[in-house]
């Protein structure tokens, strides 16, 4: 993956996020200092064997760590950075939404 153009790194990053739970998970880690799997199970309501996928793919990407303590995992963001990709998404869909309901304003505005 060293040689592979940056944009293309990217790219596979963001496939690595293209899913509704793992936002969720990220936004989860991201909130607390770190969140038992049994606390994701029980906000997101999914069966175990595919919140465990979903980890495996956020840690595959290095984006959450986790650790074993007696019978419960828990989960933390890998890097602070991770909050400041969720903080900057948010604001880009604020902004994009904005544009979009002016955009919708404009187009059902009155000629004068």
């Amino acid at each position: 993956m060293d040689d592979l153009p940056l944009y293309k790194v990217k790219a596979d990053l963001f496939r690595g996020l293209a899913h509704p739970f793992r936002v969720r998970i990220l936004e989860m880690v991201c909130a607390a200092d770190e969140v038992a799997v049994v606390e994701m199970l029980e906000d997101m309501q999914i069966r175990p064997p595919h919140l465990s996928q979903h980890l495996a793919v956020l840690r595959r990407y290095g984006l959450i760590t986790s650790t074993r303590r007696g019978s419960h995992v828990y989960c933390c963001a890998a890097d602070p950075s991770v909050a400041g990709l969720l903080t900057a998404a948010r604001a880009v869909l604020t902004y994009s939404a904005g544009q979009r309901r002016w955009d919708a304003d404009a187009a059902t505005a009155r000629p004068r």
